[in-house]
């Protein structure tokens, strides 16, 4: 009985992606994916908190700093990540993979003092993002995206507390 509760428990502690849902935040990550630095200035936009977590964007005005080569370098890491993210989606093998990436990111933002809030304002920018860029963009396309965010926050806010998943 004990297992059956744990093997539950770890299960729930996932939130799901289906397959369908994987093809569909694949395809429209397609359509953004090399957006990197309009990506990242919409988030900035939205969310001038976050620009301020960047120490070499603090205070910098993000029409000034949009173009320049330490932003897009930024912008290319923060988006390559997202990237192998749904690249690894839609196979459950991935899982590991998945949890070492999102275990090591939730970590170094603890470690910096990031809050879950601040990763909901990530989450808000982008997604607000997509729907003004992705043809197509419908319902089930956000659900797919929230699902997937769903997914990665659960690893990421388990991090924040002190607790990785393995």
């Amino acid at each position: 009985m004990k297992f059956l509760i744990l093997a539950v428990l770890v299960a729930g502690a996932y939130a799901s992606v289906s397959s369908d849902e994987a093809g569909l935040v694949k395809s429209t990550w397609a359509q953004v994916k090399n957006n990197e630095a309009d990506i990242l200035a919409a988030v900035f936009a939205a969310y001038p908190d976050i620009q301020a977590r960047f120490p070499a964007f603090v205070g910098q005005d993000l029409s000034a700093i949009k173009g320049s080569a330490p932003f897009a370098l930024h912008a290319s890491r923060i988006v390559s990540l997202l990237g192998q993210y749904v690249g690894l989606l839609g196979n459950d093998a991935n899982q590991p993979a998945i949890n070492t990436i999102f275990n090591e990111l939730g970590q170094t933002h603890r470690n910096r003092g990031i809050s879950k809030a601040q990763f909901g304002e990530f989450r808000t920018a982008f997604i607000g993002y997509l729907s003004s860029n992705v043809s197509g963009y419908n319902a089930d396309v956000a659900q797919a995206w929230n699902d997937a965010f769903d997914a990665i926050y659960t690893i990421i806010n388990s991090n924040l507390d002190g607790r990785p998943v393995v």
